[in-house]
């Protein structure tokens, strides 16, 4: 394996997802990545009319910091999982999946390692999953590692490569 890119937002199941791929490819080079949206994006979905009133300049260097320093966190336990990590921080400008995608195919990685939150189907279904969207468009193999909330007894942590359904 010469390069992967790993989704990082610092849940739990991302969290396991890093973990995974450092005990599955030890040793192996890793982009780990935190896609953020920005306040701008979040107001005018929402249609709150607060624009007049807020610097988005501001908030949005600070939306982009935050997220750098979470990609930054994520490489870290990259590291302590065997892997020789960077850290990206990109903004969304689509939806998380195309993101994800767009940046695996940019740094040149040949797997994505993604968490799944362990939504029951009816819950994935009508809310959505990233890994899912990940899964049916990537060109590139993914690997979805299985919901830190299934596992945590402490056999899960120590070995969660024997949880995965590779």
């Amino acid at each position: 394996m010469k390069k992967m890119l790993i989704a990082y937002d610092g849940s739990a199941d991302a969290k396991a997802a890093v973990t995974l791929a450092g005990h599955l490819f030890d040793g192996s080079t890793a982009v780990v990545l935190t896609v953020w949206e920005g306040l701008a994006t979040v107001i005018s979905r929402a249609e709150a009319g607060l624009s007049s009133s807020l610097d988005f300049e501001r908030i949005e260097a600070e939306c982009e910091q935050a997220a750098t320093d979470l990609a930054v966190d994520g490489a870290g336990h990259a590291r302590a999982a065997g892997l020789q990590a960077e850290a990206r921080a990109v903004q969304r400008r689509g939806s998380v999946a195309n993101a994800i995608l767009e940046e695996a195919a940019e740094a040149g990685a040949e797997l994505i390692v993604v968490g799944s939150r362990g939504l029951s189907s009816v819950k994935s279904f009508l809310l959505g999953s990233v890994s899912r969207a990940v899964l049916q468009r990537s060109a590139l193999p993914v690997l979805v590692a299985p919901s830190a909330a299934r596992g945590s007894e402490p056999s899960a942590i120590d070995e969660p490569f024997s949880h995965a359904r590779l």
